[in-house]
């Protein structure tokens, strides 16, 4: 296994112990690093498998800290280019607390992958011995360059036959690079020319919806109430519309307050024409993780993606009914992990998986 993924970084800023911005600045905020693609990264490495992030950074002293961190998690950082174009994006954190919801507030423009273009990648070397490609919606949201780019890193994966995966990952704030189209419509016109490359989507509850024009019936994610079968008609008319798709996992969130929720996910495999969920009860039933006192919640889908990227490459935790309860175990421990990274181990992932959820201090 190893797991090449291409994507922006950033600088996470955000007040501690549940404060708001306006508590904190001028004050403290505490700093990680965070971005979709990585935090895949740094679950599947963590988890024991072998993983690269791919990202153009500005050469400065914030790129230095990054190549460190990386390095810790065990996540090769070679592929990690310097740039002398553009800058580090930032975004803030504000975690919600029960009936008020977090925000994120984003100074990116003009980072360095934003503006970095196909040519300056040697995608023989991103691509060496690389056995899977993972990238977001992110990345072709954050510039026309950064679609352009999202674009010819999944040709180049398919030139290879190496499979790539796509978590859809719709961000309104970020779809806003072509003047006089709506984010929503840029992000569908952009994304439906991206997924015919793409063998393994992952969406949450709105994404197939805001991305890709494919919407579940009667749900309701801001009110938390979801038709789970719908799910599966989703699944079915996205392998419908796009052929090259395998698979597609949707996690399934069901939004209590900013302090509670409910967390589960299903996987639909295209040539079994099959949908599993997870978790379920002893009668095989989905029934969702009541997950209360939510830590953080930022990058809760990442890891998500990540543990079933690593599962899926895993041949004994490969099957569809073993993938999926596993990637939604692991997400589910990311929601008590401060910061973008799910610091999850295997073991701990597979205790929850199997049945061990009382949190009880191992001795």
């Amino acid at each position: 296994m190893r797991v090449v993924t291409f994507g922006e970084v950033m600088l996470r800023l955000a007040p501690q112990n549940h404060l708001r911005i306006s508590q904190s600045v001028p004050g403290i905020l505490e700093s990680t690093f965070g971005g979709g693609e990585l935090n895949v990264a740094v679950s599947i490495a963590l988890q024991g498998g072998a993983s690269a992030f791919v990202t153009a950074s500005p050469d400065n002293a914030i790129t230095d800290s990054l190549v460190q961190e990386v390095k810790k998690t065990g996540v090769d950082s070679s592929l990690i280019q310097r740039s002398s174009r553009g800058r580090f994006g930032i975004y803030f954190v504000e975690t919600g607390a029960n009936q008020r919801g977090g925000t994120v507030t984003y100074d990116r423009e003009f980072s360095s992958i934003a503006l970095a273009t196909p040519d300056e990648f040697d995608w023989n070397q991103v691509f060496e011995e690389a056995t899977w490609f993972h990238i977001t919606g992110i990345t072709p949201a954050i510039s026309e360059s950064g679609a352009a780019l999202a674009l010819k890193a999944m040709q180049e994966a398919q030139a290879r036959k190496v499979p790539v995966s796509c978590d859809l990952n719709f961000r309104k704030k970020l779809w806003n690079w072509k003047s006089g189209t709506k984010p929503v419509e840029l992000a569908k016109e952009t994304m439906r020319s991206l997924v015919p490359y793409v063998d393994v989507v992952i969406a949450n509850e709105e994404d197939a919806d805001l991305s890709l024009g494919i919407r579940a019936t009667e749900s309701d994610v801001d009110a938390g109430e979801l038709n789970v079968q719908g799910y599966i008609a989703v699944a079915e008319q996205i392998t419908q519309q796009f052929p090259n798709v395998k698979q597609v996992a949707v996690t399934l969130r069901e939004s209590i307050s900013a302090s509670h929720n409910n967390w589960g996910a299903m996987l639909y495999t295209q040539n079994q024409q099959k949908a599993v969920f997870a978790p379920c009860n002893n009668e095989g039933n989905y029934s969702s993780y009541q997950i209360h006192n939510i830590v953080d919640r930022v990058g809760a889908g990442d890891s998500f993606a990540g543990a079933l990227i690593f599962a899926l490459n895993t041949p004994e935790l490969a099957a569809p009914e073993t993938a999926i309860r596993y990637a939604v175990a692991a997400s589910c421990l990311k929601h008590s992990i401060q910061g973008d990274f799910n610091y999850s181990t295997r073991k701990e992932i597979e205790a929850l998986m199997n049945g061990a959820g009382s949190g009880r201090v191992q001795r």
